[in-house]
């Protein structure tokens, strides 16, 4: 019982199911499928003006980004709402993950749409893919929310990782893949396998306070004050690190805290944050 009750919490944590499940219904209709660093990279777009890249959580895919928030977004940006490496409908032949790699394929993908500069919301996985893109190529990234990210596995996550790797994933857990696991239980368990693996890597998250200070994007850093994987003082370290940051620490909030009863405050503050415009709160 106890090994089933941690699957179940690692497959929460990573496919970042928080919000009701009313709010989990698709929330785009269609999309396209470009080759990218030896992949097959699905992406769906959706709006209007400034590029505005979303991108979801391990274990996640862009099928679970809620449809208040496309619908609210999709007012003021052009979304471009990619599946990662692996994950939803985009292919990964190598096995391997690493969200250094993540980010030179999202940075392929925005090559091929023509897209120089952009905005971003990244959550977990997602936030820490965008801390590579905007220390790669710091001038790309205009602004950037980070939510529920980090900049080095701490040993609160090690040890949820390592009890990943103890036993097969619960049928529960694998269930729980289904929306973004199109190619069935052989892919759900590959995205376990490569969680578990993050407990050995050293050489893909691990951002140095002078690292973290080469970015040039505007960013807001939002975590929970109870996030069970990354203590409050990770968030904190980005924030003194990364010049010009902004914090939000949400009180009583888990691991990706923004969605369920902080919908409508995070996006009336994040909004105007990546618009450059004061909060409306």
């Amino acid at each position: 019982m106890k090994l089933r009750r941690t699957a179940v919490v690692v497959c929460l944590f990573f496919l970042a199911v928080t919000q009701p499940a009313a709010a989990q219904q698709p929330a785009q209709a269609g999309g396209s499928t470009v080759s990218v660093n030896g992949i097959e990279m699905y992406y769906e777009e959706r709006g209007a003006g400034e590029p505005l890249v979303l991108l979801h959580g391990f274990g996640g895919c862009g099928l679970l980004w809620p449809k208040p928030f496309t619908d609210r977004l999709a007012e003021r940006f052009r979304l471009i709402i990619p599946d990662l490496r692996g994950h939803g409908r985009s292919t990964n032949p190598s096995g391997v993950f690493t969200h250094r790699q993540a980010a030179e394929d999202v940075f392929a993908l925005l090559d091929k749409l023509g897209v120089t500069r952009f905005k971003a919301v990244g959550v977990s996985t997602g936030g820490m893919t965008l801390l590579h893109m905007a220390t790669r190529q710091p001038s790309r990234v205009e602004a950037m929310t980070l939510v529920g990210a980090t900049h080095y596995f701490p040993q609160e996550a090690r040890a949820i990782m390592l009890k990943q790797t103890q036993g097969d994933p619960s049928p529960e857990a694998l269930r729980r893949f289904g929306p973004c696991a199109p190619r069935g239980e052989a892919q759900a368990r590959e995205l376990f396998r490569q969680f578990g693996a993050f407990k050995d890597s050293y050489d893909d998250m691990n951002f140095t306070a002078p690292y973290l200070g080469t970015i040039k994007a505007r960013t807001l850093i939002v975590q929970g004050d109870r996030d069970e994987f990354f203590p409050v003082s990770i968030p904190v370290e980005m924030y003194r690190a990364i010049p010009g940051s902004s914090l939000w620490i949400i009180p009583r909030g888990g691991h990706v805290p923004i969605f369920g009863a902080h919908a409508r405050e995070f996006l009336d503050i994040a909004v105007p944050f990546l618009q450059g415009e004061p909060a409306s709160r």
